[in-house]
């Protein structure tokens, strides 16, 4: 009797799922920003104040050397949600149409919808035009299939009461720096209210899994953010990047002059203000991300969701005499990411220097939750980072972005090396251990040019694996 009862215990023992998704299905919550670049203080910044999602940081693994695919919204966010490189799933820009290029993609929330979640979108996780979609309520670039409910948030962004300031005067379009210090309070500008939404969705559908996506438009212009947030930042004391005489001068033609100071007519008093409207805008939305935390926490949701914190891309704010993005520095392709998986705690509060991109997270949640991707996916797992942020046997060796203008780039543990014009145009090369700032272009150095060569040839190599067709793509 005592031998049949010990064996019935071992059968059991050995039949419990080996795996946490096996045992428990895990939620999965992504916050994105738009326009941030790694201006949080839990990554080390010296101004920028972001307590919540430093807070996030100490439950979680601090990916500092994740890079995006293509610097520019739509792109990027169409490549972290399919896995897939821009050249692809052919989205290189803010125009174009996922379905239409890719007709049956199974895209990252589209899986887990497969699996049996419920999925929900509020605001905006693929491209959406700032500010225009938010003054109207759309999202004209979602994509249907990926949800099975969605939020558009309808709020007055540059149109809201308070202090208007135009931080870049010289620059008349939407994408103009300007700064509102909002007599409002939180909860109407567009984050205040993508944030009641996801905590709405998280009250209803905490019983069973979910995948939500949360957008935050911040720290996307206009700068809107309720005047309190303005408070934490003295203008006067504003640090702008420190830029050498002449920077510009040895990078090739074709970008140089690109969304330059000069362009925007940025002074070093404006400069000033604009980083103060940038960091408050900053400070609002990790407020309100905070808000969705402290729900997961309120509900008894936090022990079994996975919960991701990323931007879109980097972004220039005054970094080589250039504001915004679609350049290839690495202020515009590195991204701040967070990645916490509660029932992996012995790594939380720790940080990899290890090279990840954007296209790495689909089939790592994928893995997290016990589910079984498509085929095809271009990214790679990031969980034996995850166990362990300082692991030998991380095999990813760069990082590939893409830009406008055919440019291309690598990024290597100790080397960046840029083309332009699909390499007609110009190329970069940065020695990142001896000048992490990449100021001096070492491209047309004769010393270099061994090392030019061997970039040179990896990076055509990899462009041929992201999907790069020299008959789409001239």
């Amino acid at each position: 009797m005592i031998k049949l009862l010990v064996s019935l215990i071992f059968a059991t023992i050995v039949s419990i799922p080996s795996s946490r998704a096996e045992e428990r299905r895990p939620n999965v919550l992504l916050l994105m920003a738009d326009d941030l670049n790694t201006a949080l203080s839990g990554f080390g910044h010296p101004q920028c104040k972001t307590p919540r999602l430093d807070e996030l940081a100490k439950r979680g693994v601090r990916f500092e050397n994740m890079h995006c695919q293509y610097p520019v919204c739509g792109a990027s966010r169409a490549s972290m949600m399919t896995g897939l490189y821009p050249y692809t799933n052919g989205m290189l820009g803010n125009r174009g149409n996922l379905r239409a290029n890719l007709p049956d993609v199974v895209t990252m929330s589209q899986l887990f919808r497969r699996g049996g979640y419920h999925a929900g979108r509020v605001s905006k996780i693929y491209h959406m035009g700032i500010p225009r979609e938010i003054l109207a309520g759309t999202a004209n670039h979602d994509d249907p299939p990926s949800w099975d409910e969605t939020v558009n948030i309808k709020a007055l962004e540059q149109k809201a009461p308070g202090l208007k300031t135009e931080w870049s005067p010289k620059d008349t379009s939407s994408q103009t720096f300007t700064g509102v210090e909002a007599s409002t309070g939180d909860l109407e500008p567009a984050d205040g209210m993508a944030a009641e939404a996801a905590i709405d969705f998280l009250r209803r559908n905490r019983d069973k899994p979910f995948f939500l996506g949360c957008g935050f438009v911040r720290p996307h212009v206009p700068l809107v953010a309720p005047s309190k947030y303005f408070d934490l930042y003295d203008r006067e004391t504003m640090i702008a990047p420190s830029v050498p005489e002449g920077d510009l001068d040895d990078v090739p033609e074709v970008i140089r002059n690109y969304k330059s100071k000069s362009h925007y007519g940025v002074t070093p008093a404006l400069h000033k203000g604009l980083l103060e409207a940038y960091y408050a805008s900053v400070s609002y939305m990790d407020a309100q991300a905070g808000r969705v935390l402290d729900t997961l926490d309120e509900l008894g949701l936090r022990e079994n969701t996975i919960v991701i914190f990323s931007s879109d891309h980097g972004y220039l704010l005054g970094h080589h005499n250039k504001f915004q993005k679609q350049h290839l520095f690495e202020e515009a392709t590195r991204v701040p990411f967070i990645l916490s998986v509660p029932w992996l705690s012995d790594s939380h509060g720790k940080a990899t220097r290890h090279i990840t991109e954007l296209v790495d997270l689909y089939p790592t949640v994928a893995e997290l939750a016990g589910l079984t991707p498509p085929n095809g996916l271009q990214g790679q797992s990031m969980v034996a980072l995850l166990k362990n942020p300082s692991a030998q046997n991380w095999n990813k060796g760069l990082a590939f972005t893409i830009s406008r203008s055919g440019g291309e780039s690598i990024r290597t543990r100790n080397w960046r090396f840029t083309q332009w014009g699909f390499g007609k145009k110009g190329q970069e090369l940065f020695d990142l251990k001896n000048d992490p700032g990449e100021f001096t272009n070492l491209a047309n150095d004769p010393k270099h040019a061994k090392k030019m060569l061997q970039l040179k040839v990896l990076l055509e190599t990899k462009r041929v694996k992201a999907g790069y067709d020299p008959k789409r793509y001239k």
